[in-house]
Order: structure tokens, then sequence, then C-alpha cells
């Protein structure tokens, strides 16, 4: 628990930074060691004698830590930084959840390298669009500032728009290659759609891959950018999460069912 915690407060104290106290030293140096410590005690959940736990909280908690240690190794490239205002408190409060309310143990055997492969890639295109997804809503309302001429203290912390947007779609395309390797891998260890309840999963993660394929094509064809592109940004990424989180709430949650 006291892990956990650290962790957390790591977390919380690079966001802080970030938005308050810029300081790229305790940027890049605060981040890995609370990774390192939220995933020594997210394995602990998550792996038991060749099997994994992957509920609802376990899921949560995988999904921001790999978001988070995206967004770190991103910023050593790319102007992202203040991304990690959303991120990391989102990898904090993820964190803890696992501990307070851990899950049953689960019956996934991981000794099938289609398996990890699956799960890897899962988990690193939902990372990227999360990225992605927070990176619209940032340039959503940088848009609305400029428009309204209001120069407050994160209209200064974010890069150019042009350099906002180009970020943005570089997200998607990379997400967007992995959600489609996701989808594929996924179909080598289905068994059965509605034994295993993977088939409204399936419908939507389908449905966010349409989406985030269609405002692809949309900006190569016809430039979309601005408004549009962050409408169908966060339409493909409310997808997504549904297909997931969603259904894997109700799932577990309410129907008291596992996928299999």
């Amino acid at each position: 628990m006291f892990a956990t915690i650290f962790a957390a407060l790591l977390y919380l104290i690079t966001a802080w930074i970030i938005w308050r106290r810029p300081n790229l030293v305790l940027e890049r140096l605060l981040p890995p060691v609370a990774l390192l410590l939220h995933a020594a005690v997210l394995a602990t959940y998550v792996f038991h004698g060749g099997r994994i736990t992957i509920g609802f909280n376990e899921s949560l908690s995988l999904f921001a830590w790999q978001s988070a240690l995206l967004l770190w190794v991103l910023c050593f490239r790319e102007p992202l930084r203040i991304l990690g205002v959303a991120i990391y408190p989102l990898a904090a409060v993820a964190a803890t959840s696992v501990v307070i309310w851990p899950s049953p143990p689960g019956d996934i055997m991981v000794d099938d390298w289609h398996v990890q492969l699956h799960i890897a890639l899962s988990l690193f295109s939902a990372g990227l669009l999360t990225l992605a997804a927070v990176q619209s809503i940032l340039l959503a309302v940088q848009d609305r500032l400029l428009h309204r001429s209001q120069l407050t203290h994160l209209a200064r912390a974010l890069p150019p728009v042009q350099t906002m947007e180009r970020l943005l779609f570089q997200l998607i395309a990379i997400g967007f290659v992995l959600l489609s390797l996701t989808l594929i891998s996924g179909m080598w260890f289905i068994r059965n759609w509605m034994a295993q309840h993977l088939a409204h999963k399936t419908i939507l993660s389908i449905t966010a891959w349409l989406i985030f394929g269609t405002l692809l094509w949309g900006r190569f064809r016809h430039g979309w950018r601005g408004r549009t592109a962050i409408r169908w940004a966060l339409a493909g990424y409310a997808m997504l999460i549904l297909a997931y989180f969603g259904s894997k709430l109700i799932l577990e949650e309410i129907l008291g069912k596992h996928w299999t």
C-alpha cells in the first residue's frame, strides 16, 4: 500500500509541477519512479501463477499506467507535456483503485503468445488514443480561448494550434494502426462470440475503428481540422471506451460474468 501511495503522490506532484512550476528535470525524473512502483504493485494483482486477472479496476490501472508511460516517453520528442496535467492524476487514481477494490483471481492463461500479443496491442492502441483524446480536448479549449481572445495560463502553456493538430493526427494515426492490429490479433483466440460475451465489445471496437479511419481519410482527402477533427476524435474515443470499460463494467459488476 505504501508503494501505491508513493506512486500516486509522485504522479500528482508531477502534474502540479507541469501546471504551476515547470521544471524539465523533475518532469523527466519523477514519472519513471512512479511508473515503476505502479507497475510493481499492479503486477501482484494481475499475475497469479501463470494466469492473469484483468477485472474492471485492473484494466483501468493498466490503461492509465500505459498512457502515462507513453506520455513520458513521447515528451522527449514532442511538446506533449501539458497532457500530463490530465494523464498523471488519472494514473494516480487508477493506481490506488486496484489496491482498494481488487477483482477476484481470473482464469486467463498467459502462456499463449497470441493472447500476449493481443493484450499488448490493445494496451498500446488504447494508450495512444487516450493521449489523442486528451489532446483533442485541449485543442478544443485552445480554439475557444483564441476565439474569445483570452490569454489564460493554459493558453500560454499550449503549443501553437498547428503543432497541436499535427500531434493529434500523429497520435490518432499510430493508434489506428495498433487498433487495427488489435482487432486482427483478437480473431486468433475467439472460440464462440456469444459464449465469450464478445459480440457487443467487437461491434463497438469496430465502430471506433471506422470512426478513426474516417477521420484520417477526411484529413488526407479534405483537410479536416479544427472542430470537425475534434468531434470525430472524441466520438471514436467514446466508442472505444464503451467497447472496453462500458461492456466490462456491465458484465462483471452488474451481471457477474467474465470474458473467457
